[in-house]
């Protein structure tokens, strides 16, 4: 609504509440490590397997709030090209070679989440840098309609 300041504070304060709750959710999924694959199976070969990427699921809960949230205010002020070039780097050089590292030297499904962590590493370090450079806060740009 031409207020760039505005704009920014929202989105600090959409991130912060958005933080706060991942790190609350990280919590509750890191107490439940024993309990939560339960709920789903009794299988001990899932439950193993669950054992293994459990931690990275909890390590990145964090980071995907802080993402997630500024992937919306940067879709909202209309800079989904960042994100979708953003988006296409971090799974170039983080996803893709670890998941491909992961075949070659037998790495499991850690492997893969490895890659799914620098995937979502990426992004965040993207994400952030663009929002504390204030470029996508443009007053009169240019949205598309319908994407408000």
């Amino acid at each position: 609504a031409g207020n760039a300041h505005g704009a920014k504070a929202i989105a600090r304060r959409v991130t912060v509440w958005s933080e706060i709750f991942a790190l609350l959710l990280a919590a509750a999924f890191a107490a439940g490590v024993t309990a939560i694959p339960l709920l789903f199976t009794d299988d001990p070969e899932v439950l193993e397997r669950a054992h293994v990427i459990w931690w990275f699921f909890v390590a990145m809960i964090p980071v995907a709030g802080a993402v997630f949230a500024l992937d919306g205010v940067l879709l909202g002020a209309g800079d989904a090209a960042f994100l979708r070039t953003a988006t296409l780097a971090a799974a170039l050089t983080g996803f893709l070679p670890l998941i491909w590292l992961s075949l070659i030297f037998d790495w499991g499904v850690a492997g893969i989440w490895s890659g799914l962590v620098a995937f979502m590493l990426l992004r965040l370090i993207a994400v952030v840098a663009r929002a504390k450079s204030g470029r996508w806060a443009r007053v009169g740009a240019d949205v598309p309609s319908g994407a408000a």
